[in-house]
């Protein structure tokens, strides 16, 4: 529970006014409003679960709020980002968010940190603020959040979220555990999707990112049991939720300082080794692709290797559909050498990532192939733009 000196802090006509719901909560009342005012909430992140998170944690009466980030909004977000509109399109995040927050109340004060969240300098960005809520979608940052939280004993308010799955939780808040007892090791870089990858249902972002402001708001007025020690799992395709227990490790090791999180996570280490496999798999630009169709040529093959629902979305005429999965999993290995028969094989996906790594796949059983350089992307913004984007 935080301890703020609320002698000094003193509630106006319009904040009576403003949250006349809070303050007839028993619970609340004119004491965990003050609490809120002298509140100050750090998020990292604008995106599906900053979201909602910023938008409540403004309509509650949080005094002073810091936001991260430093991406633009793009139209792909607006199907969850819902702090962001139309308008914001091709403009900084966290000036969209800014904007949205002064709109619902004016009264809060907005820090902005347009950079990259890193070891140099996240220390003195959390070092201000009592809480901090981890809206970020990538292993390297939700570590460096955790740790720099520890050193500091900040309260580390967490959520994930992946298709149509989400978790939520307290990390490092009395005595409890952190991010590193759920998962002492990061996985092998490209094991888990992102959710450009893999997709995400725009409404599970407010369910989770709405369970991190509940659970910030009840550590500001210390009231209730919030999630530390316990994992909440939700389902939204069953609507189920389920809790896992979460215990400090006894023998987890002492954190000391901030590292370089991306060494950690084997980001470098995995970049070199696909740049290493890029060199040996010959490319050809979507140009060269158009060339060879408009050739009318009927000695090669046009591989794609996204998945079904993707190829619905968006096709470049005369490709055919191999996932990767299949590839991956052999049974489409067999399907590529019968369509084959002979010809010489191009491959592409949506960006050129997953048909490189299929091309990778096919080498070591003697298929050799060109992989198409920035995939369909490419395709759709160079070629042919009446080809959808997503």
């Amino acid at each position: 529970m935080l301890n703020p000196n609320l002698d000094e802090i003193q509630l106006t006509k319009d904040d009576y006014e403003r949250y006349s719901r809070h303050l007839i909560l028993p619970e609340v009342g004119v004491e965990g409003q003050k609490r809120l005012k002298a509140a100050s909430v750090l998020c990292i992140g604008t995106g599906g679960l900053g979201s909602p998170l910023l938008l409540y944690l403004a309509a509650a009466g949080i005094g002073r709020i810091g936001i991260v980030d430093f991406d633009i909004v793009d139209a792909s977000n607006l199907q969850r980002q819902v702090i962001h509109g139309t308008s914001w399109v091709g403009k900084p995040k966290i000036e969209s968010a800014k904007n949205r927050i002064l709109e619902i109340n004016p009264y809060c004060q907005v820090d902005l940190y347009e950079t990259r969240f890193s070891s140099e300098n996240a220390l003195d960005i959390i070092r201000p603020y009592d809480i901090v809520v981890d809206g970020t979608d990538n292993f390297p940052t939700r570590y460096l959040v955790n740790d720099a939280c520890v050193l500091l004993n900040k309260p580390n308010v967490y959520g994930s979220i992946f298709r149509f799955e989400g978790q939520a939780t307290v990390f490092n808040y009395e005595g409890g555990p952190n991010y590193r007892d759920l998962y002492p090791e990061p996985p092998p870089p490209g094991m888990v999707p992102s959710c450009a990858e893999g997709g995400v249902l725009g409404v599970l972002c407010g369910i989770i990112g709405t369970i991190q402001a509940t659970e910030t708001v009840k550590i500001i007025l210390g009231k209730g049991t919030t999630l530390s020690g316990r994992l909440l799992l939700y389902n939204a395709l069953e609507m189920t939720f389920r809790e896992l227990k979460l215990r400090p490790n006894p023998i987890r090791p002492v954190i000391e300082k901030l590292i370089d999180y991306e060494q950690f996570c084997g980001i470098p280490q995995a970049k070199a080794e696909e740049e290493k496999q890029q060199m040996e798999i010959l490319e050809m630009t979507v140009q060269e692709l158009k060339q060879l169709l408009d050739s009318n040529a009927d000695d090669f093959v046009l591989l794609d290797v996204r998945n079904p629902h993707e190829y619905e979305i968006a096709k470049i005429p005369g490709s055919v559909l191999v996932p990767l999965p299949d590839i991956e999993n052999g049974e489409g290995v067999t399907k590529v050498k019968e369509i084959l028969n002979g010809h010489r094989l191009v491959v592409h996906c949506k960006s050129g990532m997953r048909s490189a790594k299929a091309l990778g796949i096919l080498k070591q059983v003697g298929i050799d192939g060109t992989n198409v350089k920035g995939g369909i992307l490419a395709w759709s913004k160079e070629i042919d733009p009446s080809v959808p984007q997503y």
